[in-house]
């Protein structure tokens, strides 16, 4: 059974994080998130959730402006070409729904099947916000906490420059 926003927020205190969380109606895309987060100070970002072709797993964490080159990624990678995972494995891997992927459902990758990517944009910002495995709240944590619990969870990132090309949104 995947943790839930309880287990995770236990988590990081247990590793001396602190948040802050914002709740709001759900939201299930950047378009939305921008329309209803109010004033949510920090980076905003959108997650995907890719399968190669040669059966491997990422976790790509973009800023929300960020034009994703899925064909570019996976060169730098040497990833087969992505595909979006479908929700089966999203919640099989990270055990959330569509419209909550985040980096802290890492927390649920006990096995550590995904890799990570990171934005590079996004180290810019001293706070980031990610929705806490519901998209019916925004939880913002500082850019060297969220390395942290990604390294206790097993994963670390791969930061990369993204941008350009075939956009992911």
């Amino acid at each position: 059974m995947p943790l839930g926003r309880r287990e995770l927020f236990e988590r990081l205190e247990a590793l001396g994080i602190a948040t802050e969380t914002v709740e709001h109606p759900p939201l299930f895309t950047v378009e939305d998130s921008r329309a209803l987060r109010g004033e949510i100070p920090g980076g905003h970002t959108k997650n995907l959730f890719l399968k190669c072709k040669k059966g491997s797993l990422w976790l790509v964490v973009a800023h929300e402006e960020t034009r994703v080159d899925l064909k570019g990624l996976a060169k730098q990678l040497g990833a087969g070409r992505f595909s979006f995972g479908n929700e089966q494995l999203l919640d099989e891997i990270l055990g959330v729904p569509a419209g909550a992927v985040t980096p802290f459902a890492l927390v649920n990758d006990s096995a550590q099947r995904l890799g990570l990517v990171l934005d590079k944009a996004l180290l810019a910002f001293d706070r980031l916000n990610f929705h806490p495995l519901d998209n019916a709240a925004t939880t913002g944590i500082s850019r060297d906490d969220l390395l942290t619990f990604l390294r206790a969870c097993g994963h670390e990132p791969v930061v990369l420059e993204l941008g350009g090309g075939e956009q992911s949104d």
